[in-house]
């Protein structure tokens, strides 16, 4: 018999129901379970799959860049060439538009806030100096950009995030009619956590934004542009290649990393800028660092090779993650959607799903989820300052765990969904 939405079962229905999932959870809370579903981590199988970089380079071997520079000693802050070629051949741009750094591409975006917040960019007014700043953040979001921006005392303002990307008309309202905003964080292809790949319309009104501000940038957070799991992924428009046909190269900083494709905490990052912007940015950060780990960039080069290694060594990745998301949806599907219990995203790549809980929910389930001994995502975190408006959404960091383990905690997951909902309605 088909399986009825939880709304329309009868009182003595949900009252059964209750008693049979809460008799469910009290069994896996008896487990003891133990696992942190927290952050998107690569998992040990992953990291496994760069240990072989450990042994490029030897006491034997020459590390003197292809343009003479010793990797051993100071200098060169803006990357060696081979890495910054890496790194230009992946994006599609200039070489010379490129500023390797160290592991966290992270830092790269504080860094840009922090100049333009001391010094200002682009000859205008340093942020610090004005009486309000705003930043744009689509939501569901990632919760370490809000970060950066309430860090520098921003006002952030949320944009939907609809299927294709932001919702683009209230994008450029923003942009276009107010000087005080000064940009937007954008994580273009899988976007944390609803998996979204902007559509070529979107990127193109990006590149065709007309901002008040001068200073006005668009952080393009490509975290995810090597992650697929399918074989034939959907991939936008490159932003810069847009740009060039609007004749607005400046507006966009675009940045990237080695964490989830190498060692996650002694990968590369890198931002592209045009030339004018990485000017200013390379003799700003000229000031903080004479160089980054060249032996490390060295090696990440020698190891991949080219672009085309890296790409070849990401096919490793999937077929290590691909198992995971599909367990996932799987067991979504099987517990939750005959009982019309929220939605969620199914990405093509990307370290995420989102789930919409019912409303009013989301909290309650991560509390269940903890009591239970599985650590998610804190409820809220998708959204500036932690606070969701519907407490419906709930990232699931499906990378970590193995597959049994994984099946195990969506188990636990969905029951305390069911829980969560049917203590909703009796309230």
């Amino acid at each position: 018999m088909e399986q009825k939405l939880l709304s329309q079962l009868s009182q003595e229905a949900r009252a059964a129901l209750y008693n049979e999932t809460k008799a469910a959870y009290d069994a896996f809370a008896a487990q003891k379970l133990q696992l942190n579903m927290a952050r998107g981590n690569p998992s040990p199988e992953q990291l496994a799959l760069t240990m072989p970089m450990m042994n490029t380079l030897s006491a034997d071997d020459s590390l003197i860049s292809e343009t003479g520079a010793d990797c051993r000693n100071y200098g060169v802050p803006g990357g060696i060439l081979e890495v910054r070629t890496l790194f230009a051949d992946l994006l599609g741009v200039p070489a010379d538009e490129v500023f390797a750094a160290g592991n966290s591409s992270l830092q790269l975006m504080f860094n840009c806030f922090q100049i333009a917040y001391v010094h200002g960019i682009a000859g205008c007014t340093p942020w610090s100096q004005l009486d309000n700043v705003k930043f744009l953040c689509p939501v569901p979001g990632y919760d370490r950009h809000f970060a950066v921006a309430n860090y520098f005392g921003f006002e952030m303002i949320p944009i939907p995030m609809l299927a294709d990307g932001p919702d683009m008309d209230m994008v450029a309202k923003y942009v276009e009619s107010d000087e005080s905003v000064k940009g937007i964080w954008c994580v273009p292809i899988y976007a944390n956590p609803t998996g979204v790949v902007f559509s070529d319309a979107v990127v193109r009104r990006f590149a065709s934004l007309k901002p008040a501000a001068q200073d006005f940038r668009i952080f393009w957070d490509n975290a995810y542009f090597l992650h697929h799991i399918v074989e034939n992924p959907v991939t936008p428009l490159r932003i810069t290649d847009a740009c060039k046909e609007f004749g607005s190269e400046d507006m966009v900083y675009q940045f990237v990393s080695t964490s989830k494709v190498t060692f996650a905490g002694a990968g590369i990052a890198a931002v592209t800028m045009s030339k004018a912007n990485l000017a200013q940015f390379s003799r700003d950060m000229g000031i903080q660092t004479i160089g980054f780990d060249k032996i490390n960039q060295l090696r990440h080069a020698r190891f991949f090779g080219n672009a085309e290694g890296v790409k070849e060594h990401m096919k490793l990745h999937a077929a290590i993650l691909k198992p995971k998301f599909d367990v996932v949806i799987e067991l979504l599907e099987q517990e939750l959607k005959p009982l019309g219990l929220g939605t969620w995203s199914a990405p093509q790549g990307g370290y995420f799903i989102s789930y919409q809980a019912p409303n009013g929910c989301a909290k309650r389930i991560v509390q269940l989820c903890k009591d239970a001994g599985v650590t998610l995502t804190p409820a809220g975190a998708t959204y500036p300052g932690g606070k969701d408006p519907d407490d419906s959404n709930i990232r699931i960091a499906p990378t970590y765990p193995s597959v049994d383990v994984l099946r195990k905690t969506m188990e636990l997951f969905c029951l305390c969904v069911k829980l969560a909902a049917l203590e909703k309605i009796e309230s």
